[in-house]
């Protein structure tokens, strides 16, 4: 079978087109895509898009029914599989290069985050239970999170991996804490020291490694997605040690399905989130049990397809502005990206988990929140 009959009936059953009409069907401008994709899967798939051999009016709608029917398993690409596999296996990327995905992706470029995402600067999921745009569905997700923490005037909160400060910014102003965040990127750093200016906040560029002070309250917020998970014991001994013996710890973290030690998909590895690794529940529960006690788990990971689209459409809309610092293969790459990822967590391939720890166990019942 040739590798065009071969594509073509994998898409067909996911109900895609090749040149078809309708917004999710793919138009092909270059004849050796088919052969480019069955010998490089995902990342020749990715690579393909941004070269402009192909295009989609509605990336979303594609991938949501590819990784819906899960057809994107069979065509896996081992060339491109198997290199960052044995990297992963036989090196522990995260800590060898833990300050390279701050320089790779956060510094990319403030102007971009700034016009992308939300008036805080929150780059992880919103909350939209009741939100009716991207502003409203931070804020709420940061509340939430203060609630959940149970937050008190004069406390002492640790953020690990603060991005650009917005949380510690809406905790020291409505509730009356100290922060103190670490980054690993000079330009969130950066933005965040000066939305921060006169408040109680200390921001560092820091790795977590070398966290070694106790505080009431602890969150990190899409921070464990890039520790990788021989390093999930370390990161949290790291947080239990940090937390004081009445304290709480939130983990806010994209989850996988399964239970794997395979890599991240090759293209979002190689382009978007170097080295990263989405752990899954067991990965993480089975190191915390002799750290902490388990208050609470909440599962959100269907409101993260409302928080990509509305970063696509902000990106879309700023990028007249932005685009002398960039160039068009880059803005085809952050679009895929963008898109893509929403129809994942649309497919529900991947999920969103709010889950705070305990140090000894709360003395009467925890008030789980939503």
């Amino acid at each position: 079978m040739s590798a065009k009959k071969t594509i073509k009936r994998l898409l067909d059953l996911a109900d895609i087109k090749i040149d078809g009409t309708r917004p999710w069907d793919i138009q092909v401008h270059n004849p050796k895509l088919y052969k480019r994709v069955l010998s490089g899967g995902s990342l020749a798939l990715g690579e393909a898009y941004m070269d402009g051999w192909w295009d989609c009016k509605a990336l979303d709608q594609f991938f949501f029914k590819i990784l819906r029917l899960k057809i994107d398993k069979e065509v896996i690409g081992i060339k491109s599989f198997i290199i960052p596999y044995l990297k992963t296996k036989l090196f522990n990327l995260q800590k060898l290069k833990s300050h390279h995905i701050g320089e790779w992706h956060y510094d990319i470029g403030n102007e971009l985050y700034t016009k992308m995402l939300d008036k805080n600067m929150q780059y992880s999921c919103g909350y939209w239970k009741k939100a009716k745009n991207l502003d409203e569905a931070q804020e709420d997700k940061i509340d939430l999170i203060c609630k959940k923490l149970q937050l008190k005037k004069g406390e002492t909160l640790l953020d690990i991996g603060c991005g650009w400060g917005g949380l510690m910014r809406h905790a020291a102003k409505k509730y009356g804490v100290k922060c103190v965040g670490v980054t690993v990127s000079k330009e969130q750093a950066k933005y965040a020291k000066e939305i921060c200016k006169g408040l109680p906040v200390d921001v560092r560029i820091q790795d977590y490694r070398e966290l070694n002070e106790k505080f009431d309250k602890i969150v990190s917020v899409g921070m464990v997605e890039h520790v990788g998970y021989k390093n999930y014991k370390e990161y949290l001994q790291v947080a239990s040690g940090c937390l004081k013996d009445e304290g709480l710890f939130l983990l806010h973290t994209i989850g996988a399905n399964k239970t794997t030690k395979a890599p991240t998909d090759p293209w979002i590895d190689k382009y978007i989130f170097p080295n990263g690794k989405v752990p899954s529940i067991r990965q993480l529960m089975k190191p915390s049990e002799k750290l902490f006690v388990l208050e609470d788990i909440h599962s959100f990971g269907a409101y993260y397809d409302n928080t990509l689209m509305a970063w696509k459409e902000n990106f879309e809309k700023a990028w007249p502005k932005i685009k002398k610092n960039y160039d068009e293969r880059f803005y085809r790459m952050w679009k895929y990206y963008l898109l893509m990822c929403a129809g994942s967590f649309r497919a529900r391939k991947n999920q969103l988990w709010q889950i705070v720890f305990s140090k000894k166990g709360v003395l009467g019942v925890y008030d789980s929140i939503r």
